[in-house]
């Protein structure tokens, strides 16, 4: 099983740094019991400047307050305070190249009662990209992303991410390195813990809001794209749409930019180091490390 933590990784436990180790929490919360809680992913980075970047730190803890509110969470916590724990939290475990997660969790209450309270946690530890570097062999899955209508389907809810499990074990049973799941109507959703583009004749396609997580790597892509002058399309598409196309990729904190092989063992057609999929990749591994200008300026050809 994987370590994240030592006997002297610290924690950010409802305002003090407290070992990991000697953390505790109520076993008859809501969130242990239910699920009933809302986290957020976040990655920070060794800069070239040597210095430690929370990437998008705002966007992320703006997200996790939404995500509470959406969930009826009391929430007491400022962006400004949790982004400076965070950066605290990480000099005091000595970490650049980190993953954050934090978590607002519900006390004890058996009832469905409505909570007068919440706590938070923050915890970081080092982690390669989600997925690996390789590309991956994807799988539709039979699991289908939640109804909207059954849940607050934008709001990033620890409870969802057993829809994901579920997904993701399917695959990998099956001998795929991922899912990809499809909404209520059949049309492409997202994968497990990742949002999803194709690419076709130079302009790259994703699925529009509604039935998906609004990732924030998703709206990075978008952004790169805009910058980069790549034609890129939000709408509903089914599966088939994909087969065939030129490449595609999934998107998202953890995973960061990774290219697909194959959909149901259908190859996508041009080499990965070709597409324009590959320029965001490495248009995005640029930005987190701040060197953001110098690469849109390689790749626009201007001197």
């Amino acid at each position: 099983m994987a370590t994240y933590y030592k006997e002297n990784t610290l924690i950010y436990l409802n305002g003090a740094f407290v070992k990991a180790s000697e953390a505790k929490m109520d076993f008859y919360s809501q969130s242990f019991h239910y699920g009933y809680s809302v986290f957020e992913g976040i990655r920070s980075y060794k800069t070239v400047n040597d210095e430690t970047r929370i990437f998008k730190a705002m966007e992320h803890f703006d997200r996790l307050k939404a995500s509470a509110e959406a969930l009826n969470m009391p929430y007491t916590y400022t962006t400004e305070e949790l982004i400076d724990a965070t950066y605290e939290l990480l000099a005091k475990n000595n970490l650049q190249d980190a993953y954050i997660r934090p978590v607002v969790y519900a006390p004890a209450n058996m009832s469905f009662n409505l909570n007068t309270e919440s706590f938070i946690v923050i915890e970081v530890w080092e982690m390669a990209p989600f997925l690996g570097d390789k590309l991956l062999r994807v799988m539709t899955s039979t699991f289908q992303r939640p109804n909207p209508k059954g849940f607050k389907i934008h709001a990033k809810a620890a409870g969802h991410y057993v829809n994901s499990i579920l997904a993701s074990h399917e695959a990998k049973g099956q001998g795929f390195d991922e899912a990809l799941l499809t909404d209520m109507n059949g049309c492409v959703a997202e994968a497990p813990g990742a949002n999803v583009f194709y690419e076709k004749d130079g302009k790259l396609v994703t699925p529009g809001l509604g039935n998906i997580l609004p990732g924030i790597t998703r709206a990075t892509v978008l952004e790169l794209c805009a910058e980069l002058n790549i034609p890129v399309e939000e709408k509903m598409f089914v599966k088939e749409e994909m087969y065939g196309a030129d490449a595609a990729f999934f998107c998202g904190t953890a995973a960061e930019v990774i290219g697909l092989q194959s959909l149901d063992d259908k190859p996508f057609i041009m080499p990965w180091e070709s597409t324009v999929s590959k320029l965001i990749q490495d248009a995005y591994k640029n930005l987190i490390v701040e060197n953001k200008q110098e690469l849109v300026n390689e790749i626009s050809g201007v001197e």
